[in-house]
């Protein structure tokens, strides 16, 4: 027997954590943690143990398929499928122009820069500007907030050098998502058992809010009263850095007008927490030298996105926890260059407003991309300009997009629906064409998207020169006709006779990415390691070094001293932005939401064994998690008289959905802790035992939204709660 162990670079989720695959008669056996690893220190998640499972797994598609005309599918060879594709886009732009053509770019895109980049060029190629992603309806109120509020270009002080970490609707330790780094619980661990303090507000009494020196468990839809709550106790108490704020902020007089309604008492009664409490936490954190705030999809999803994530800089704005000039920056690059390292802001930039302008609801593009909330309604509304096809990339719309039951209408309705993924997905099954393929054990793959998401805010990327990039360890199963996605992009631009210029990842600079920029051979094609190279052009590390560190290194680049504001320099952040400040206004003027006829809220959550809505069929994911449930609050269950076990309808103004009941006393009273991306197609039968309900389906796309991202209300959605056929037997 033959053993033998190889790295690689997870790319299940964003984290890209260094893991090890056992080979043993060249068949992976078991897949671990690298413990010799400078950066993840051993840290996996059982999700992205079962990568050597994945290729082998019933679901996984072995072969691209094709939409018969009986609505069945039958396998078709990648390069027909290339081909009928691009004949099909052709036609279509012929006919009703460049835009009738969109691409929406899901998670699994994001992790795969070579598929962006050729997507993107793809798009280009033919003229259509019609590119959408998930993050308009996850987190879009991160990159507006920082046009309102503009950006620091130093960055903010390394996870080891905080005093105090404010988490707001966000669970480290489950999703990964920034706040803590990676391997985050070793993390808290070591910043609690240095002093480091830890306040959380949270509907849930998450995993990071058990280690939380004070947990606020605040009504769902409250985080921007509680938020403008600390900033007002912090300007009356002095425990502002007013030195900073003179010398790098406009806008305090506005921001102190505005929050000046939030007393303790006037926020207590809104989130439903005790003043003392509120006080207290706002004084633990006002009085840290050095510290942090993260924000997650929870208040991002819960109508005041964009609030919550100004009030983080700004917050981080009034404490001054911004890198100042002679801090370090421990990072200066590897896979991807970042921002000069300045003590100053370039100010605000716009934030929406510019680009392709949608047909619908008066939505432009923004910071953040174009309002994917918008496109359904693009699809279904007649007229020039309307969109004919989709292409989606590593996204699943029919369980990640909000109001399923449009969305579904939306995808019945186009001309050509094509999906790149490696499993027949809920949106696959109404595709036209699936593309098969490769997975990560087939794939190389590196870490240069969780260096590129560093930027993001504090506790993301890598906090030192630390880089990994890992070779294909197995080939795709024997019979098998799997592609890379960058390849039938390619194949498509070769069928229609289109040039491919691809741009580079390897830096924030726009101008300096148009010049890294790389015009593709359409003759000769490129291979894989070809590809990275072009994606990542410029890197402060070329990309071959890199290679040569399949198990991870920290490369020997000296940390990058913050240099002082430039003489001259007019920029400044902007803490009292006109917008942020009348949506305050409008929060103090009103009074919480009343319970009315929908008395609960659906808030969502990540789950320790699923990720989004990938890969729940398989067994040992299964096993830990075979559906998905409503969490509730004890107390709730038995005041509606609903046993653990049961299912449970729950109803929205928009529809119904049914989830088996669980109890979980961690979840605040009044609320339902469901994950969205579970549940299947409106026209497929749904067993709530092994499906789970879609949260979807429980929004409207054209009520409740944000003007600028288009996302509606995804979290904190108003609901009734009975057990299934309660109302019938009532009846």
């Amino acid at each position: 027997m033959t053993r033998e162990r190889k790295p690689i670079v997870c790319r299940v989720c964003h984290a890209q954590c260094a893991l090890l695959v056992d080979y043993e008669d060249g068949q992976p056996v078991a897949v671990h943690g690298d413990k010799d690893n400078p950066a993840f220190f051993g840290y996996s998640c059982i999700k992205g143990r079962q990568i050597a499972a994945l290729p082998y797994l019933p679901s996984r598609l072995t072969h691209s398929l094709k939409r018969q005309s009986d609505g069945s599918y039958a396998p078709i060879a990648s390069d027909s499928a290339a081909a009928e594709i691009a004949d099909k886009i052709k036609a279509l732009v012929d006919e009703y122009g460049p835009r009738s053509v969109a691409l929406y770019i899901g998670t699994f895109g994001f992790n795969n820069f070579s598929a962006q980049g050729f997507a993107l060029a793809f798009m280009q190629a033919i003229g259509s500007k019609m590119v959408f992603t998930s993050v308009t309806i996850d987190q879009p109120g991160k990159g507006i907030a920082t046009g309102l509020h503009g950006p620091w270009m130093a960055g903010v002080p390394d996870v080891d050098e905080w005093d105090a970490l404010l988490l707001v609707g966000t669970n480290p330790i489950v999703s990964m998502n920034g706040g803590l780094g990676f391997n985050p619980a070793r993390r808290l661990h070591e910043a609690k058992k240095r002093g480091m303090k830890l306040v959380v507000i949270d509907p849930r009494e998450t995993d990071c809010a058990k280690h939380a020196d004070i947990h606020l468990q605040a009504r769902p839809g409250e985080d921007p009263a509680l938020l403008a709550g600390f900033a007002r106790l912090w300007i009356e108490e002095g425990l502002i850095d007013r030195a900073f704020i003179a010398e790098n902020a406009d806008g305090f007089d506005a921001l102190r007008a505005a929050v000046a309604p939030f007393t303790p008492e006037a926020v207590a009664a809104r989130a439903d927490v005790m003043a003392e409490d509120l006080v207290a936490a706002a004084r633990m954190l006002g009085r840290a030298e050095r510290g942090a705030i993260s924000a997650g999809t929870g208040p991002n999803m819960s109508g005041r996105g964009n609030l919550v994530e100004y009030f983080v800089r700004s917050l981080t704005t009034l404490r001054g926890w911004w890198r100042k000039e002679g801090d370090i920056r421990r990072n200066p690059g590897v896979l991807i260059e970042p921002t000069p390292a300045i003590a100053a802001s370039p100010g605000p930039v716009p934030a929406w407003g510019f680009g392709e302008k949608l047909r619908v609801r008066g939505l432009t593009e923004c910071i953040s991309g174009l309002p994917t909330a918008g496109l359904a309604d693009e699809i279904l509304t007649p007229g020039e300009g309307q969109i004919k096809a989709l292409i989606c990339l590593g996204g699943n719309p029919m369980l990640a997009w909000p109001d399923q039951l449009k969305t579904h209408e939306a995808m019945k309705a186009l001309d050509l629906l094509v999906c790149f993924d490696p499993r027949h997905s809920a949106t696959g099954r109404l595709a036209h064409y699936n593309i098969a393929v490769k997975l990560p054990l087939e794939l190389e793959g590196n870490t240069a998207l969780s260096e590129f998401i560093g930027t993001i805010g504090a506790g993301w990327g890598y906090p030192i020169p630390y880089a990994q990039a890992t070779p294909p360890l197995a080939a795709p199963p024997p019979g098998s006709d799997v592609v890379e996605e960058w390849e039938t992009f390619y194949a498509m631009a070769q069928r229609l006779g289109l040039k491919l210029r691809v741009k580079s990842f390897a830096t924030f600079d726009p101008k300096r990415a148009a010049e890294l920029s790389t015009d593709i051979d359409m003759d000769a094609k490129p291979s894989e390691t070809d590809i990275w190279r072009v994606v990542l052009n410029g890197s402060p590390v070329p990309y071959d070094e890199v290679l040569k560190h399949p198990n991870g290194h920290v490369f020997e680049r000296q940390g990058v001293p913050v240099a002082p504001k430039p003489p001259g320099w007019t920029g400044k952040l902007q803490i009292g932005a006109g917008v942020m400040m009348e949506e305050l206004r409008q929060i103090a003027a009103a009074p919480p939401p009343a319970a009315g006829d929908y008395p609960l809220r659906v808030i969502s959550r990540r789950l320790h064994d699923a990720h989004n809505s990938n890969w729940h069929e398989a067994p040992a994911l299964r096993r830990r998690q075979p559906t998905n449930p409503a969490y509730m609050n004890p107390e709730d269950m038995a005041a509606l008289g609903i046993a653990e076990g049961d299912v449970v309808d729950v109803e929205s103004a928009r529809s119904t959905i049914q989830c088996v009941a669980e109890a979980a006393p961690d979840v605040r009273r009044g609320c339902v802790s469901i994950t969205h991306a579970w549940g299947a197609n409106p026209d497929e039968t749904i067993d709530p035992h092994t499906d789970g309900g879609n949260t979807g389906r429980l929004s409207f796309d054209d009520r409740d939204f944000d003007p600028y991202s288009g996302i509606p209300i995804m979290s904190a959605i108003p609901v009734r709660v009975r057990r299934a056929g309660a109302l019938a037997a009532a009846e």
